[in-house]
């Protein structure tokens, strides 16, 4: 295939030097005569071509011996591998066109391919798609998408196989601000939505274009066109229009993620699989193995190996090109990828939101009244106990504690205390208690009895601002007459001990970033040599624990360019145990406070059996700071909300209370 010049070749398959067709067309010919075929010949071969290169071994194959090289191969080989093989030898154009014909051939439409292919591809991957359509089956691809699809969804396959996107160019910020309105408009403040805005601007205007759409969506709505598209469409149209902004803010992570979700969990979507591993083998390959890696934290090469077997299993992992988790190291390119991905949504200064909010006509001797009356006499209406608390701000509980105790001469925390137990009465609790001493004690529990959690400690001490991590210390010396930092010396040790103590003195600088200084910091933990663990750990921990969010960002990028590698990936490979904890639990906070809390809550639930106190603590800390944005990036990286999660994997009463928490289902 050819590239277009001054662009960088992405794929991981390249031209065969020295290459002879004849050659190759003999090497399979013998490879399939006789009894049985030597398909370890077979797959080294093809996967070792470059798919111009194929075609003229298929040309060569049919001079010499008068016979379809592709039948040939399909019968001589079978079921997964066979299609794959087969899959390479076809130009890509065709290879799109046989997968559409498939899905849209016998009973039932195979809506998820459709999508992928027609979201996917460039105007003239497009356009080289119907061609080779109309070739193969003379029919026309329009004609048979109308056919077999309907509503809004056949409306946007069909804009999209036009092949008309706007090119990418200079963009006009007044259009941007118009696309943006409409959008809205269409959307969120209307009564039913008009799909026809949707289609419009998101299949005809150009990738860079919507990239600036989106962004000021963002900006000005507070939500992402995501959220938005998922509120207001719905089925298959749904998950067209999500697609298509998916590649258009990054392809390769678009692919990257269908990837994932081909191989994850019980059986393996071959068909995907295939389709994905063929189609971008010669033109992004690189930069989706390079986002697989940064995105799910294993390579893409790893992942086929443990899910994949046989001569099908040897042909995909030639076809990724390489181990990513050996390396360990970034592709220069997608690195710089990898660092926009969430630069750009720094960048755009999400607002923060919680999901728990002050109520409206607040009565705090009505509730106050209403609680007693939920404990008093036989048994607990525990209903009442949660619609009460999980709707009320943290300002206004407290009102609700003293209101209580004028009234009855009671202290409410004893009170709830004694009539609700276990995972209920733990997050009630926490919702009751100010948020200062809440983490305070979350802390203090970490540290007491046998054993630290240090997992708590990290997640609270690395999170936290300046202002938060103050109260804390005075609420922990306030209650447990100790100071945090005592508490911590004498409690972890080593490296850790000190990473933590500075932490805590809440000292991080505040204010933007410092261009010269960030190349400087990037420079000071760049220079460390490999293996010498005491020096980096120091040089990290002098800049990760003091230099302000803004500033860390920038250090990161220039780290990137100087060393190719992100950050985080050099912390994971060059350290280890709690140090490596913490470090990477700064870093991932910096680049995107909300997912990691949204990792951390899946993690939590995720597997046999769910960790309830990570699980509270990060509902109730997070419950009136940023959880409607944690929320959010739980969706997008999961595919399940946060809501659908706790639903799965709690029950009872502690259900209840934490759906109310959550705040809605997206």
């Amino acid at each position: 295939m050819a590239k277009p010049q001054g662009v960088k070749y992405r794929g991981s398959i390249h031209d065969f030097p020295n290459f002879d067709p004849n050659q190759d067309a003999e090497a399979l010919y013998t490879a399939m005569k006789g009894f049985g075929s030597d398909k370890e010949a077979i797959l080294e071969l093809i996967t070792s071509r470059s798919n111009r290169q194929r075609q003229e071994i298929s040309q060569s194959y049919k001079s010499l011996y008068g016979k379809d090289l592709i039948a040939d191969l399909k019968y001589e080989l079978t079921g997964k591998f066979e299609r794959l093989i087969v899959g390479l030898m076809r130009p890509l154009a065709y290879c799109d066109a046989k997968e559409i014909k498939d899905a849209i051939s016998g009973i039932g439409t195979d809506e998820k391919c459709l999508i992928e292919i027609l979201a996917s591809r460039t105007n003239e991957q497009i356009h080289q798609l119907v061609a080779a359509y109309k070739d193969a089956y003379e029919r026309d691809l329009e004609a048979d998408i109308i056919g077999d699809t309907s509503g809004h969804f056949q409306k946007m396959l069909v804009v999209l196989l036009q092949g008309t996107r706007e090119q990418d160019d200079v963009v006009s910020e007044d259009l941007v601000q118009q696309d943006v309105q409409d959008l809205y408009e269409a959307g969120e403040l209307k009564w039913g939505t008009d799909e026809a805005q949707f289609i419009y601007i998101l299949g005809n205007r150009s990738k860079q274009h919507l990239r600036l759409v989106f962004d000021e969506y963002l900006r000005t709505t507070g939500k992402p066109i995501e959220a938005s598209i998922r509120g207001e469409l719905s089925g298959d149209f749904e998950k067209l229009m999500l697609a298509v902004v998916k590649c258009i803010r990054s392809t390769p992570e678009y692919f990257a993620e269908r990837l994932f979700k081909a191989m994850k969990g019980l059986g393996t979507r071959d068909n995907t699989l295939i389709r994905i591993m063929v189609s971008r083998s010669e033109l992004d390959m690189l930069d989706i193995r390079e986002i697989f890696r940064t995105k799910y934290e294993k390579s893409l090469y790893s992942m086929i190996k443990n899910d994949t077997s046989g001569e099908y299993k040897k042909a995909l992992l030639k076809l990724c090109g390489g181990d990513d988790d050996a390396a360990g190291q970034f592709f220069p390119e997608a690195a710089q990828v990898a660092y926009q991905m969430w630069e750009l949504s720094a960048v755009a200064r999400v607002e923060l939101k919680g999901t728990v909010r002050p109520v409206d006509n607040f009565n705090p001797d009505a509730d106050a009244k209403a609680l007693r009356k939920a404990m008093k006499g036989l048994g607990t209406d525990e209903d009442t106990i949660i619609d009460i608390i999980t709707h009320r701000s943290n300002a206004q509980r407290q009102q609700i504690r003293q209101t209580f105790k004028s009234h009855f001469g009671r202290d409410l925390m004893a009170d709830l205390k004694s009539e609700i137990s276990g995972d209920l009465a733990r997050l009630i609790l926490g919702l009751m208690m100010p948020p200062a001493h809440y983490d305070a004690k979350q802390l203090k529990k970490a540290m007491e009895g046998a054993g630290t959690d240090e997992k708590a400690l990290i997640e609270i001490l690395a999170t936290r601002t300046n202002a938060e991590i103050r109260a804390i210390c005075e609420a922990y010396k306030e209650d447990y007459h100790k100071s945090l930092e005592d508490a911590l010396s004498s409690d972890t040790s080593g490296h850790f001990r000190r990473i933590l103590i500075s932490l805590a003195t809440g000292n991080r600088e505040e204010g933007g970033e410092d261009r010269n200084q960030a190349r400087e910091d990037a420079q000071e933990i760049a220079d460390t040599p490999s293996g010498d663990k005491t020096s980096l750990e120091t040089r990290f921990m002098t800049i990760l624990c003091t230099r302000s969010y803004p500033h860390l960002r920038r250090v990161f990028q220039e780290f990137v360019k100087m060393t190719n590698y992100d950050v985080e990936h050099t912390i994971k490979k060059e350290m280890s145990g709690d140090v490596r904890d913490v470090f990477v639990a700064i870093v991932q906070s910096v680049k995107n406070k909300p997912l990691f809390f949204a990792d951390k809550l899946y993690k939590s639930m995720k597997g046999a059996g769910t960790d309830e106190k990570t699980l509270t603590r990060i509902m109730v800390s997070r419950s009136e700071i940023d959880l409607l944005n944690i929320r959010r990036e739980f969706i997008e990286k999961y595919d399940k909300s946060l809501h659908q999660a706790i639903e799965g994997d709690t029950s009872g009463d502690f259900l209840k209370a934490l759906l109310a928490i959550c705040g809605g289902e997206d």
